[in-house]
């Protein structure tokens, strides 16, 4: 697939920002969302976290439904929900009430992972077991809630029969690409934040993929960074927002997003350093001749079918310019 004829999407970790508060993180995760839309993005995804005071996605659903009652034509969804902490059958009424009100509006990407430390993990966890280990089995729950009447068991979801609300199987590792190949579902794997395993997953998946009444053939999204400016000096000064903030992972420390700074270097020591840009190492990054560059490159080599970009940049309106090169980039002007 060329370049122009791309698909690309948003994902939001829905980040307070640093002199914020969460009210401010959700204001600017709709006025973005609102933003995309008149761009032309095809998705706008929120994501799941917990116990992480710096993001304000915990109750994903109740921002996905916020989102979609402050746009009127972009598919808003989870980036995704991560099924550990939920029994299907409440996931498969949310959304499908959403999807009633919102007809055709509504996409669900599922997790595996709980999103969060062990501890909290375990203060949201359904069951003492380990549901890590029944994701395919709730997965397939969640694909026969959506379903229709034929399909369904004693325990429906009401609303939820009939929705087919689309489920995407998110990943960061190998693991993901064999299970939506078997289902023969949509896969969207993690680049923006754990690349090591791409190049794998995408080519397990193709290889293994099964046709199923839910696709005729793979559909690969990858999710990763971009940073565009008007030059490559500015996205690199801007860039250093993203940096700080993967040295928050590497860390394990809890600072809102933070403004750009002229050098990481007084603040990251070597070996942070190397593990803060390698988790990045996915990114687009500069003006928009070279995101232009590094895009068709990055095409000629995995061909994805869509691209869902997430930009941590610190002033909201270089955030929203970021989103709109990358637009201007994949529509070729």
């Amino acid at each position: 697939m060329t370049t122009n004829q791309l698909p690309v999407s948003v994902l939001n970790l829905a980040p307070v920002r640093e002199g914020e508060g969460p009210k401010q993180a959700v204001d600017a995760m709709v006025d973005l969302a609102q933003a995309t839309e008149k761009m032309g993005y095809t998705r706008y995804w929120i994501a799941e976290h917990h116990n992480t005071p710096t993001l304000v996605s915990s109750a994903t659903s109740i921002l996905i439904k916020h989102t979609l009652e402050h746009t009127g034509r972009i598919r808003v969804g989870s980036g995704g929900i991560m099924l550990p902490n939920h029994a299907p059958l409440v996931v498969a009424e949310q959304f499908g009430t959403m999807a009633t009100i919102y007809p055709d509006r509504v996409d669900l990407g599922l997790g595996r992972a709980p999103g969060t430390d062990m501890m909290t993990a375990s203060a949201l966890r359904r069951s003492k077991n380990d549901s890590v280990f029944t994701f395919p089995n709730d997965v397939q729950s969640l694909l026969t809630y959506f379903g229709g009447e034929d399909e369904q068991g004693y325990v429906k979801a009401h609303p939820g029969v009939g929705t087919n609300i689309p489920i995407y199987i998110l990943g960061s590792s190998t693991d993901s690409a064999h299970l939506a190949a078997s289902l023969g579902l949509p896969y969207v794997f993690a680049s923006h934040f754990a690349p090591r395993h791409m190049e794998e997953a995408i080519s397990i998946y193709r290889a293994k993929f099964k046709p199923s009444k839910y696709l005729d053939q793979p559909y690969m999204v990858v999710c990763l960074n971009v940073i565009a400016a008007e030059t490559d000096e500015e996205a690199k000064l801007l860039s250093t927002t993203m940096d700080q903030f993967f040295l928050n992972v590497v860390r394990g420390t809890q600072k809102p997003l933070s403004p750009p700074i002229e050098s990481m270097d007084d603040i990251w020591n070597p070996m942070e350093a190397e593990m803060a840009t390698s988790m990045a190492s996915v990114t687009l990054l500069g003006s928009k001749d070279t995101v232009r560059q590094q895009l068709t490159d990055f095409q000629e080599k995995y061909n994805v079918d869509e691209l869902m970009a997430v930009s941590y940049i610190f002033d909201p309106a270089k955030q929203k310019r970021s989103y709109e090169i990358l637009k201007e980039v994949v529509d070729g002007k």
